[in-house]
Parts: structure tokens; C-alpha cells; sequence
């Protein structure tokens, strides 16, 4: 299995260099073959062995990686402890479920994940891309396979997954607890299928500039991709600041970490270039800006995964050391020069055909827009690398507070929010007084109301949250606006109910009003976000059996303290659980019970006592969480370190000098809870009350709705292809120089009456 997989990864790089160089040679001679004979590039596209071969080693590839990834799975689902990686982040104690998504908990297995779905979603692209864009395609695909080749570069030299142990340990040191998550299933991989699928854009972008075919194709070509990216990478954020939230112990849902960060910039670029584009594609304008755009995602995406994976800076999301740094900066260092170089050599080629005539209208608003976007990338990218330099001054980290972020990133975020509801009601290169006040007067009474109701509810303390509530509105008001107006004319257009027009109407439409619905769902989340962070009622109190604590309207009672433990299915010890039971009260009346737990994970290190070794392993919060519409309640409880340290020290010594200490060390861990329950010692209790969490993650799900409905194809999609191949089988009739026996004389106009239908 070990020879087996190394050798898949070995083969894969060799068929992955050898793709790369042979795309470049067939796009070579393409271009060689198209300027001797004057003609479009792409009719030379059957005739090209090594583009085409080319394109089969991406397919290869994908094949390789696929088999090298179920080996890894097998050894983790098999609990093989003869590979290193097994044994570092599993155990034969490690649930199932788990198992199954530790590989990309591990670097060896991540990195290897990285190149898989690149790989995927190469295969996927130039499968789809059939003949068009000859003349792009060959190199889009050399920087993929050149992409994927530099990963399987790293696990083939630096790091392998298939590294084997010699001796091969008695036990696994298992998943970390605060990965056994359940949305931590899939976390990962959404985010790294986010950062693969912004390979694609990146690649044709460096492939449209290479060819110099700067037009917009290559976005109309990559734009469904383009879209999937952002909607993977969006979801893969939510779930980790979800899984921070409910698992973490600290009681937020974002901090401004450089992990965190590291998924963000290239997000919130994307979402940049998402917008710009359709400037380009309507006004063929912003070609600089938009090439840019797209070539810093896709670097930022290779900087994400390199902050994930060198260690460069201190993360609570960081779970392991790495050795590949060196490697992923010299990446970095060649695509930032690939991509200034680029744009440069073909500055001439995308000045912009058009102007921008007036500064209300849709296009210079949207490039307002995309501004404070990428102003907001610059101050989160500053943010998170100034640790760097005052490691540099000071010789330690120290990451940024709080209000740093709030400070610059809140009117940001509350201008772009202005934007969002503005851009979309003005019009195509000029917008009239009369015109811009048609369009807002509705919107803006629904943020009035909205405002009004906010400050009844006393949200006037503050002017952050007052603005949200006020810029959310109007955000809200224009969306129901457009949808209003679409029905009504489709109603007067066709006579139909508002239960047939308004399905009909977004079924037509679908990428403008998924988009409408993206920006509905930020709004809310803009408003959620505020109001949670400005209200939020925390309180840490220290607390015996029976004392109360009072937060956030609510009255918690600790009524009784909880020691248990859990076996595995060899009746192995595998954790230790001791926690509270709280009941919840409101205006006098018990709500609820609930019950915060902190687990201890047994630990191999010889130097833990028989007993204290089941506590001093890793250890994890789990948060007591009642979720609500209007509030949530969430709880976390630690211990008292000092007493539990006592009782372990005394029940070493205990057993020190018996026989077999540590075959009973289990026994008196297991009754240490069990007295733990009976006569419970202080605790510490984190109690925070927020408003209007809940509308984050629903904001979010709105947001994602939206993005699948734009993404998703039109009812007519079968009939289009239809037609295209009818227009381009008459398009190739017109190119034959005499037609054959039998065949029908094809005249020019109706050719371009077959390419116009």
C-alpha cells in the first residue's frame, strides 16, 4: 500500500509535468500555424496531437490523485498506524464519522486534497470547454497542470502521506476533540474546493493574456466556475465561523484570525470581480481591473492555503506544524511576478473601449463598490500580518484587538452596504435627478420604518447598529422594489396571477435576481452582525451548587454538577465528562434545563501519572447553546483547575508502588467523576446573551439560495445548445471551399441567420 501510493503520486507529478510542457508546445505551434495560414486558431483545433494530449494528462491526473486519496482514506477508515499520518491524527478510539475526515486535518492529507480537486475541477472545465477558445484553452490547461504539479512537487519530496512508521505504535494519537465536529466534516473541503475552483478563472485569465485574446470570453467561459467558487468558499467560511461559535469556547463567531482572514480576502475579491466583470461584458470596460482582480484571487487563494499550512502566524485554527513554507512562498513569488508581467505586456490590449459618463451611473457605482472592496482586503491583509512586524520589533506576536477591526473595517463594510442597494437601481452610463429619485423614494421609506422600529427598541445607543438597521432597509426595500416591478409588468405583459409571474419572472432572470437575493441575505446579515456585536451581555462568574447568575433578561441556576465517561467499542477508556446542570429561567418561570460540559481526553505522554493521564491529553468546550429568533444563550463552564490538579496528584501517589498502576489507572479516573457529580467544586461560568445571531446564519443561507439560483441553468438551456450546433455545423458549410454532391449551397446570409438564432 505504501509503495502503491507513492508511486500513484510520483506518476501523477511525472504525467503532470509532461501535460504542461506538451500544452504549451501544441498552444505553440497553434499559434505558428494560425498566423501562417491567417486564419482563427481555433479551426486548427482537431489537428493539434499535443494540445490534446495535453488535455488527456489532466484527466490522468485526476485519475492518479482519485486512487491515491481512497488509499489514504482506507489506512485512516482501517485505523493503519504503519503510516505516520494515521497515527498522528487517529486512533482506533476516533469515531468512525471522524475518521473519514481526518485525512485533511493532517498537512500530508490536505495538500494532497488541494491537488484532487484541482484536478476535478480541470478535468471538469476542459471536458466542458469542447472547442471553443482554441486558442485560450491550451494554455488555461498548461497553468493547471503546472498548479497541480507544484503540490504533488511538495508530496512527493517534502511531505507524503504514504510515510510509513517504524516502530509502528501501540495507538493512535487521535483527532484533535475540537476537530470532532460535525460541520468540521466538511469545512475543509469546502473551502479548498472554493480555493481549486478559483484556479480556473486565474488559469484562463493567464491564458487569455498569454494568447492576447483579452475580450471577454474567457469570463463568459469561466463565469458559472467562477460563481461556484464563491458560493463553496462562502459556505466552507459560514461552517467555520459556525463550528467557532458553538465549539471553540470563546463565545464569538468571527476574531479576526489570520486563518479566518486567509479565506476571506480571496471571498470578498471574488465578490469584486464578480460585480466588475459585467461592466466589461456590457460596456467592454475595467479590462485591467478585472484581470487583476481575478489574478490576486487566485494568489490569495495560494496564500490562504500557506498561511493555513507554514505556521507563519499564530492561529487558534492552526492544528500542526509545516514544512513546506519555503516552498509555498517562492509559489507566491512567481505568480506575483507572472502576474505584473503579464498585465503589463498587454497593458495596450485592455484599455477600456468606453468611458465612464457620469458619476451616478451603474458603472461607477459598481466600481465604487469594488473599491471599498478591495480597500477592505488591504486592511484585513494589514491586519493580519502586522503580528509579523511586531514579531520583527519585538521579537513577539501580538495580534490586533478587536476595536482595531471594528474601527476600519465597520464603515466599510456599512458603505459597501450603501452601495449594494444604490448601484443596482441606477442606470446604464447616466442617471437623471428625477430617474435616481423614482428609484429610492421606496427603499428609502422601508429603511425609515425599519430605523424608526429599530430605535424603538433601543437600539439608539448606537449609531453602528442604527446605520446598519437604516442601510439594510434600504437594501431590503430596493430588492422587494425591483421583484414588485418585475411582476407587475409581467402581469400586465401576460395576464397571469402574482403565483405564476413571480416564479416565472425569477425563472427567466435568474442570474439578476439570485443576485438580488445574495444582497437581501447580506443585508440582513450586515444588520445581525451589529446588532450582536454592539448588544451583547456577557458575564463570567464564578459559581457553587445553587448559586444563581443573572444576563440578558435570563436567570441561571446551578442546581448540580455532572461526572460521566464514555468507552470505545473495546471498552476502552475514552473520555472523562464533567459539566453542570443549569436550569434556565425567565420572568420567573424555568425555560429550560441545560447542561455545559468540558471533556478530558487521555493523554500517551509517559511523564502523566496513571490517573492524571486521562485528563492532561486534549481537552474540549462543549457549549450549551439556545438558539432563538430574537436572542441566543449560550454557556460554557471550566472546572476548578486547582481542585481537580489536587485530586489527581493524590490518586497518582496512590497508586504508586501497587502493582499495575496503569491497568487501574482507568478505575480511579472513572470514579474521580463519579465523585466529581456527588461533591462538585466551584466552577467557572461564561454566560453571554446576543441578540440576533440567529439571523446570521440566516442571512447567510439567503445569501447561498441566491448564488445557486444564479448558478443554476436556465429551463431553455437545452434548446440553446440546440441551436449553437445547428449555427456552427452552418458556420463550418460556409468555410468549405465547394460543397460536396449533393449538398446544398449555404449563402452568407443564412449563415448569419443560423448564428443569430
Amino acid at each position: 500500500m505504501e509503495l502503491l501510493g507513492r508511486g500513484l503520486i510520483v506518476l501523477a507529478l511525472l504525467v503532470g509535468a509532461y501535460g504542461a510542457v506538451a500544452s504549451v508546445v501544441g498552444a505553440r505551434r497553434r499559434q505558428v500555424a494560425a498566423r501562417a495560414a491567417d486564419r482563427d486558431p481555433g479551426a486548427v483545433l482537431d489537428g493539434d496531437a499535443w494540445v490534446v494530449s495535453g488535455r488527456r494528462a489532466v484527466y490522468l491526473v485526476a485519475a492518479l490523485t482519485t486512487a491515491a486519496f481512497v488509499l489514504v482514506e482506507i489506512a485512516f477508515v482501517r485505523t493503519d498506524l504503519r503510516f505516520d499520518v494515521v497515527a498522528s491524527h487517529s486512533s482506533s478510539t476516533t469515531p468512525l464519522f471522524y475518521r473519514i475526515a481526518a485525512p485533511w486535518s493532517s498537512q500530508e492529507g490536505s495538500l494532497l486534497l488541494w491537488v484532487w480537486l484541482l484536478s476535478l475541477w480541470s478535468s471538469l472545465v476542459l471536458w466542458r470547454s469542447g472547442r471553443r477558445m482554441g486558442d485560450v484553452v491550451p494554455w488555461a490547461q498548461a497553468v493547471l497542470l503546472a498548479l497541480g504539479a507544484f503540490f504533488l512537487l511538495l508530496l512527493t519530496f517534502w511531505t507524503s502521506p504514504f510515510a510509513v512508521s517504524s516502530p509502528v505504535p501501540v495507538e493512535g494519537e487521535g483527532l484533535n476533540p475540537l476537530l470532532q465536529y460535525p460541520s468540521m466534516m466538511i469545512h475543509p473541503p469546502m473551502l479548498y474546493a472554493g480555493y481549486t475552483l478559483f484556479a480556473v478563472p486565474f488559469a484562463f485569465a493567464v491564458a487569455a493574456l498569454i494568447a492576447g485574446h483579452v475580450g471577454s470570453d474567457w469570463i463568459r467561459q469561466t463565469r458559472r466556475y467562477t460563481l461556484a467558487a464563491w458560493l463553496l468558499l462562502g459556505i466552507g467560511i459560514v461552517l467555520g465561523s459556525r463550528w467557532s461559535y458553538a465549539e471553540l469556547g470563546w463565545g464569538g463567531y468571527w476574531g479576526w484570525d489570520a486563518v479566518e482572514n486567509a479565506s476571506l480576502m480571496p471571498w470578498i475579491l471574488g465578490t469584486a470581480f464578480l460585480h466588475s466583470v459585467m461592466i466589461q461584458e456590457k460596456r467592454g470596460m475595467l479590462r485591467t481591473w478585472n484581470v487583476s482582480l481575478i489574478l490576486a484571487t487566485g494568489i490569495l487563494c495560494v496564500l490562504g492555503t500557506f498561511i493555513v499550512r507554514s505556521g507563519i502566524l499564530s492561529s487558534i485554527h492552526a492544528f500542526g506544524s509545516s514544512t513546506v513554507g519555503a516552498q509555498f512562498l517562492l509559489l507566491l513569488a512567481v505568480m506575483v511576478a507572472g502576474a505584473i508581467g503579464l498585465v503589463t505586456w498587454r497593458r495596450g490590449m485592455l484599455r477600456s473601449e468606453h468611458r465612464i459618463d457620469s458619476l451616478l451611473s451603474r458603472e461607477a457605482l459598481f466600481l465604487a463598490g469594488n473599491v471599498v472592496l478591495v480597500g477592505l482586503v488591504l486592511v484585513i491583509l494589514w491586519g493580519t500580518f502586522f503580528p509579523l512586524l511586531g514579531e520583527l520589533l519585538t521579537g513577539e506576536q501580538r495580534p490586533l484587538e478587536t476595536v482595531w477591526w471594528g474601527r476600519f473595517v465597520g464603515p466599510l463594510a456599512l458603505l459597501l452596504t450603501l452601495l449594494m442597494g444604490v448601484g443596482p437601481l441606477a442606470a446604464w452610463r447616466r442617471t437623471t435627478a428625477a430617474h435616481a429619485w423614482r428609484q429610492v423614494r421606496a427603499p428609502l421609506a422601508v429603511a425609515v420604518v425599519a430605523t424608526v422600529a429599530a430605535l424603538l427598541l433601543g437600539a439608539g445607543g448606537r449609531l453602528d447598529v442604527v446605520l446598519a438597521v437604516l442601510l439594510g432597509g434600504f437594501v431590503l426595500g430596493a430588492v422587494g422594489q425591483e421583484l414588485v416591478r418585475g411582476v407587475r409588468a409581467r402581469r400586465t405583459a401576460h395576464g397571469e396571477s402574482v403565483a405564476l409571474a413571480l416564479p416565472r419572472l425569477v425563472g427567466r432572470n435568474r442570474r439578476r435576481y439570485g443576485g438580488y437575493l445574495v444582497h437581501g441575505g447580506f443585508a440582513l446579515l450586515v444588520v445581525a452582525v451589529a446588532a450582536s456585536s454592539a448588544f451583547k451581555d456577557t458575564h463570567r462568574v464564578h459559581a457553587t451548587v445553587g448559586e444563581r447568575i443573572r444576563a440578558g433578561g435570563y436567570e441561571l441556576r446551578y442546581e448540580g454538577a455532572i461526572g460521566d465517561y464514555k468507552v470505545d467499542g473495546k471498552q476502552r477508556l475514552q473520555k472523562i465528562v464533567l459539566g453542570a446542570t443549569v436550569g434556565v429561567y425567565r420572568d420567573g418561570k424555568r425555560i429550560e434545563t441545560i447542561h455545559p460540559t468540558r471533556e478530558y481526553f487521555p493523554s500517551l505522554d509517559p511523564q502523566y501519572g496513571p490517573v492524571s493521564r486521562f485528563f492532561m491529553g486534549e481537552a474540549a468546550t462543549e457549549v450549551a447553546l439556545d438558539a432563538g429568533v430574537t436572542r441566543d444563550l449560550w454557556v460554557a463552564m471550566q472546572p476548578d483547575g486547582d481542585a481537580l490538579a489536587g485530586a489527581l496528584e493524590a490518586l497518582d501517589k496512590q497508586l504508586e508502588g501497587t502493582t499495575a498502576p496503569y491497568a487501574r489507572g482507568p478505575v480511579l479516573a472513572v470514579r474521580l467523576a463519579q465523585l466529581y457529580a456527588q461533591r462538585p467544586s466551584p466552577v467557572t461560568f461564561q454566560v453571554i446573551v446576543s441578540p440576533l445571531v440567529t439571523w446570521i446564519w440566516i442571512g447567510a443561507l439567503i445569501m447561498g439560495l441566491g448564488s445557486l439560483l444564479a448558478l443554476w441553468p436556465g429551463g431553455d438551456l437545452q434548446a440553446r445548445r440546440v441551436r449553437a450546433k445547428q449555427a456552427a455545423r452552418v458556420a463550418r458549410d460556409v468555410r468549405r471551399p465547394q460543397p460536396g454532391v449533393g449538398e446544398p449551397q449555404v449563402t452568407a446570409a443564412s449563415a448569419h441567420e443560423g448564428t443569430s438564432a
